[in-house]
């Protein structure tokens, strides 16, 4: 999705002027180290691979060409569908063409594409560009789970991808609500905790709603239901592994628990929600008929109506509960960082060194805060600067109070799973899982998912995925502390 050439143009100034009002200033920063070294290069084009669609215009209308204006470096952004991107960049990777030269990569999939040759180890250009000590701003969510795999450095976190709960401040702050709430449960009407407080939330609001309001609605559709079955897990106790006869746990008991609830929580969202996907959850949040919801940072300022009149979004529908949106982490404290993007280097390139100067400047404190401010682009914060920016603080009333439910969300965020062949677990989960919705049994489904894991093991041989499980595991995001 490209705009027309005047839409372009204002992009480009819009990004200078932005960079202006949040301070930029090159001068000794890393994001200068970059453009300075970059302007040898002068005349290159770089070809880049970008999830297609809203996230595209942060290169196409932003970055890029302001990175052009700086350093005469052209920028050639490759679209790629999200569900194609992976299987696209390693089927690059296996040609040998060298088509692509810097990566966006979700951290989960880094196992794989290291295993396969796929991504450059960008250690020796950190430290020659003098990257080290800047990396530390970036949220330790972030940094400490999505950066590196074994001890070197093959990505730079750069998107805040992490759920959050959303909820009706109008709604759970009316005072007759809070009355009956409190008669009904015998507890406060407040941002649900747990699932059992979310489950009585829900129903209060669906029961009192007429048919007009419900509870709540989550993202359960395939293909994305698993970010929060792998939330929901954890928070509960349970393991994907056995660490050491790597025998999967996916039907423990509290693995079919987890997954009952899932189901018992249908009970009280709109009908047909067991299917819906991020698009339906959102347009009934913003036509306010929803009093609570989980999604990614982006509602937080689309609810607010912040950058909905750009052309970009003219699709959203009109948001009806700005000013009325509370923001907190979704229960059992420790969100999924569902996705996300790390800017990697592709080894087949012949222009590592021109890619990675591009990523530093990308990713670089000084010019990211003009990236994750876009109303247009789907970037969401991820540095500690970005979470205590005043210009970030100024865009809306409620600003301040979503960015300190990111930074809540960055110190305590579950990292997706990422072992060898990860795609192949997820899908055997998705199916058990959306088969427990629409109705089967949860231990029976499970049971045959943990069937199917221990045959995916197995293939990929027990020993192999035990030291990736470890690896993965033994990161600060895997489990709760």
């Amino acid at each position: 999705m490209s705009l027309p050439g005047s839409r372009r143009l204002q992009g480009v100034a819009f990004g200078l002027a932005l960079a202006a009002a949040t301070g930029t200033a090159f001068a000794q920063s890393a994001a200068d180290r970059a453009v300075e070294a970059a302007k040898q290069y002068a005349g290159e084009t770089l070809n880049i691979t970008w999830e297609a669609g809203l996230q595209a215009l942060d290169p196409l209308n932003h970055s890029g060409p302001i990175w052009e204006e700086l350093t005469g470096v052209k920028i050639n952004v490759v679209e790629i569908p999200i569900n194609e991107l992976f299987t696209k960049t390693i089927a690059e990777h296996r040609a040998g063409t060298g088509a692509y030269d810097m990566l966006n990569v979700v951290p989960a999939w880094m196992p794989d594409m290291i295993e396969a040759g796929v991504l450059e180890p960008l250690d020796s250009y950190v430290d020659k560009y003098g990257y080290r000590e800047e990396l530390q701003d970036i949220a330790p969510t972030y940094r400490d789970n999505q950066m590196t795999y074994g001890d070197q450095i093959y990505g730079l976190p750069d998107d805040g991808d992490v759920f959050l709960l959303y909820y009706r401040t109008d709604l759970f702050g009316n005072e007759a609500n809070q009355a009956a709430f409190q008669e009904a449960y015998g507890y406060d009407l407040a941002p649900p905790k747990t699932w059992d407080e979310f489950y009585d939330i829900s129903k209060f609001f669906t029961d009192s709603g007429g048919g007009d309001l419900y509870g709540s609605a989550l993202i359960l559709s395939p293909g994305l239901v698993h970010y929060l079955y792998e939330m929901r897990l954890r928070t509960a106790g349970g393991r994907f592994f056995d660490p050491e006869s790597m025998d999967a746990q996916v039907n423990s008991d509290i693995a079919v628990a987890v997954l009952e609830d899932m189901v018992r929580q249908l009970d009280n969202m709109p009908p047909g929600a067991a299917g819906w996907g991020p698009i339906e959850v959102l347009n009934a949040w913003l036509a306010g008929e929803l009093a609570m919801q989980i999604w990614w940072p982006p509602p937080g300022r689309w609810s607010a109506g912040y950058g909905v009149d750009t052309e970009a979004l003219s699709w959203l529908p009109e948001s009806t509960i700005a000013g009325n949106v509370g923001y907190a982490l979704p229960p059992g404290g420790h969100p999924e960082l569902a996705a996300g993007f790390a800017l990697c280097v592709s080894s087949n390139s012949e222009k590592k060194e021109l890619a990675y100067l591009f990523a530093q400047w990308l990713n670089s404190r000084d010019f990211s805060i003009t990236r994750v401010t876009l109303p247009f682009a789907l970037r969401d914060p991820f540095r500690t600067s970005h979470f205590n920016s005043d210009e970030y603080k100024a865009l809306w009333p409620a600003a301040k109070d979503y960015l300190a439910a990111l930074e809540d969300a960055a110190e305590t965020g579950l990292l997706d799973l990422s072992i060898i062949d990860t795609f192949a677990y997820e899908e055997s989960l998705t199916r058990a899982v959306v088969a427990a919705l629409s109705g089967q049994d949860a231990r029976s489904v499970l049971d045959q998912a943990a069937g199917e894991w221990n045959e995916i093991t197995e293939e990929i041989g027990i020993d192999d995925q035990r030291e990736a499980y470890l690896v993965w595991s033994s990161k600060p995001g895997a489990y709760p502390n």
